[in-house]
Formats: structure tokens, C-alpha cells, sequence
């Protein structure tokens, strides 16, 4: 049985579609207390800078616990029901918003949400580990990992119409909805490779090319205890500790930096951070494709997502001149931030790979449930630093100087991470477990 483009039906990128549409949900239903902060929440309920920060803490301190039990549910019972339970428990947490009043009210849904979404990258890179062999794997991952920049670009076009025409709370109600929608296509399209019978023999083949004798289905959680003796673990934990929480910042704090320096409310905040996300959505596909490209070239998988993991790495270090550029012109400084945006999610299209190449298939959502709690702790610290340096340089009349200092940091995290996870990881090959 050959595996030429003849005989492919190509139901691998039916499933990464999933994924992608799965991806933008989550960052949409994520994204929109972030939209409403400025116009609606500091007004009605009278928010500072350090509480919308709490806000942001609660998510991420849930997320990160999430992360880390979301990892081993899904290698244990698998993602066809690990990726359900997920978006049906962060589809009701996001519905749940709508009936908060109150920071303690907010922070329970944010909470909510927080250890629903867990399940999201551990579920879907383990569905690429599955299904995609791995010269491949970082172009699906780019791909799905781009419905993170498309959620960020529609919800600045959608939801500020919504709250504007219906009310705050429709808002929330609206996004959170999307998600049961989704579930139907999940539950009709979704299956392991060697159970779907959709899947021709030549894909099948194609698709476990490079891990012969591995299972596509099993699920049979390795231990952490087991994982945390392995530098290469390590060196994806710390690399998503350092790197993660640099895209929670733009994400969370962008709108507020656009309507803090030049003072854009609602609707206007809909280009500019739209342009952002669009070129991280471009960053993230071209991330994914360019270490596969080298794959195919003859390269190892190793060396081609080190040398691609450091080209985007250099893409994020303009951004500490983002805050300079913009006393010139709002444009510069959207631009830069794009440009460090589409490095950031280049990069993680390439260190996702990396787990599920040094990975065997059942310990991968494991171990991105592990970097993905390092990632949300460093989200943490992230937002409790944003918090307190804008509150204080605000009330000093300088909060150019807090972004100053965090736009530095934003810069310099992925040459430290790159220079790090360079020293641990070593080897081109499959750990064997």
C-alpha cells in the first residue's frame, strides 16, 4: 500500500479543523472580560488596576491546576471524552459571568473558567501526537494554535457590539453558547485513527510513519513522578514558565494599553487589536510550517525546532522599544506588538512539537499539562507585577513607565528560555517509556 496524494483522503486536517475552531472558542470566551474592563466594569463597579489583576490571578491560578489534572484525565480516559468534558464545563463557566455583580462573583467564574480551559492544549496536542506524524506535527499545531489569535480577533469585533446593542451580560451568554455547537461536529467527526472508519489505510500508514510499534490509543498515564526525573521534561517546563506569560499580558492587557495611552474606547479598539492577532495567527501558521519544511529537508525534528525556536525568540526583543515607537505614532507601536505576538505563537507552535517528539503518545497531555501549570504560574506573577507597577506609576502620573518595564520583560523571556531548554535537551529521539 503506497501512501502517495492519490490515494490520501487527508482526514487528519478535518480533525486539526476541529481543533482549530475548538482553540478560538476558548480564547474567545477568555478574551472578552478584557474588552469590557475599561467602558463597563471600572464604571459600573468602580475596578482598579489591581483588582481587574485579581480577576486575571483567579483564572490563571485555577488554569494552572487545571493544566496539571487536565494532563493526566486526558491521557487516562482519552481526548474524545477528555476534549468533551472540557468545552461543556468552560462553555457553562463563561455563561456564568453573565450573573456576576461583584468581584467575588467575577473571580468565582473566572475561577470556573479557568480549570474548564485547562483541558484545551493537552487535549489537542495529544490529538495532533495521534493523528499526525512528526514532520507534520508543528504545522497542525501552528495551524489549531492560530484559533487563539482568530478568537482574539473576533471577539474585539463582536463583543463590544454586543454589549453595546444588548447589555454586558449578552456577551458573555453569546460566546458561551458557541461552545455546545461545536461539540456536535466533535462527537460525529472525532475518533482515534486506527477506529475511524473514514481514514484510508494510506493515511493510517502515513500517520504512524515515524512512530512504528506505538499505539495511537493508549491510555495509560505514565506517573509525574516518572516524568519530572527526565531534563527533557524540565526544559518544556521551564521554557512554557517563562514564555506563557508574556502572551496572558498581551492578551489581557492590551485593550487597557491602547485605551491607558491613546485613549481608544469600544469600537475603535477593534482594528488595532485585531492587526495584532492577525499577525500572530500569520506567526503561529508560518511557525508551525517552517520547522516541518526543514524536517522534510533532511533535518531532525530536534535540530530543526531549535533553530526555529531561536529565529522567533529574536522576532519578540523590537517589543521592548514598543512603548518608545508609540510617543511617534499608535501604529508603530500596535505593529511591533504584532510582530513580537506572531514570534510568540511561532514559538509555541514549535515547543508544543517538541513534547510530542520526545514524548511517547500516552505521556504527551501529561507532560503539556505540566508546562502548561508553569506557563499559568508565571501568568500569575505576570499579572500580579502588571498590577502593581501600572497602579503605582499611575498614581504618580508615569504609567508609560510601567509598560516600559513590562514590554522589557515581554522581550528578553524567549532567548533565556531558548538558551535553557538548548542546555537540556540534547537528543533526537523518543524517550522510551
Amino acid at each position: 500500500m503506497t501512501t502517495s496524494s492519490t490515494t490520501l483522503r487527508n482526514y487528519r486536517w478535518r480533525i486539526c479543523a476541529l481543533l482549530f475552531f475548538a482553540t478560538t472558542i476558548n480564547y474567545l470566551d477568555r478574551q472578552v472580560i478584557s474588552l469590557l474592563k475599561d467602558d463597563y466594569f471600572e464604571p459600573i463597579f468602580g475596578w482598579t488596576e489591581t483588582d481587574y489583576s485579581r480577576l486575571v490571578i483567579s483564572f490563571q491560578l485555577t488554569y494552572a491546576i487545571g493544566m496539571l489534572g487536565a494532563g493526566w484525565l486526558i491521557d487516562k480516559i482519552g481526548t474524545k471524552l477528555g476534549y468533551a468534558l472540557s468545552i461543556v464545563l468552560w462553555s457553562l463557566a463563561a455563561l456564568l459571568h453573565a450573573f456576576a455583580r461583584s468581584i467575588p462573583g467575577f473571580a468565582a467564574a473566572r475561577a470556573f473558567l479557568g480549570i474548564s480551559e485547562a483541558g484545551n492544549f493537552p487535549s489537542a496536542i495529544k490529538t495532533v501526537a495521534e493523528w499526525f506524524p512528526k514532520k507534520e506535527r508543528a504545522l497542525a499545531t501552528g495551524i489549531f494554535n492560530s484559533g487563539a489569535n482568530i478568537g482574539a480577533i473576533v471577539a474585539p469585533l463582536t463583543v463590544p457590539l454586543i454589549a453595546l446593542h444588548f447589555g454586558w451580560e449578552w456577551a458573555f451568554i453569546a460566546t458561551g453558547l458557541t461552545g455546545f455547537l461545536w461539540l456536535f461536529f466533535w462527537f460525529k467527526y472525532y475518533e482515534i485513527p486506527r477506529k475511524q472508519s473514514r481514514l484510508t489505510q494510506a493515511e493510517l500508514e502515513l500517520i504512524e510513519s515515524d512512530t512504528p510499534g506505538e499505539p495511537g490509543s493508549e491510555t495509560t498515564p505514565v506517573k509525574w513522578v516518572r516524568l519530572l526525573g527526565f531534563r527533557e521534561t524540565w526544559a518544556f517546563v521551564i521554557g512554557k514558565f517563562l514564555t506563557d506569560p508574556i502572551w496572558w499580558f498581551y492578551l489581557f492587557w492590551l485593550p487597557s494599553f491602547l485605551n491607558k495611552e491613546y485613549h481608544l474606547q469600544k469600537m475603535e479598539l477593534a482594528v488595532p487589536v485585531a492587526l495584532v492577532y492577525l499577525l500572530a495567527s500569520a506567526g503561529s501558521i508560518f511557525g508551525g510550517w517552517l520547522s516541518g519544511h526543514w524536517i522534510s529537508r533532511g533535518q531532525t525534528a530536534h535540530a530543526a525546532r531549535k533553530r526555529a525556536m531561536l529565529i522567533f525568540a529574536l522576532m519578540a526583543v523590537p517589543v521592548v522599544m514598543a512603548q518608545a515607537a508609540g510617543s511617534i505614532t499608535m501604529w508603530f507601536a500596535v505593529i511591533i506588538i504584532g510582530i513580537a505576538a506572531a514570534g510568540h505563537q511561532a514559538w509555541s507552535a514549535n515547543i508544543f512539537s517538541v513534547s510530542s517528539d520526545i514524548f511517547p503518545k500516552k505521556a504527551v497531555a501529561s507532560v503539556v499539562g505540566m508546562g502548561g501549570m508553569a506557563g499559568a504560574v508565571g501568568g500569575i506573577l505576570i499579572a500580579q507585577a502588571a498590577g502593581m507597577l501600572l497602579d503605582h506609576y499611575k498614581a504618580l502620573g508615569t504609567i508609560e513607565t510601567g509598560y516600559y518595564i513590562m514590554f522589557f520583560i515581554c522581550g528578553s523571556a524567549y532567548l533565556v528560555a531558548w538558551l535553557i531548554m538548548h542546555l537540556l535537551i540534547r537528543k533526537n529521539e523518543t524517550i522510551p517509556l
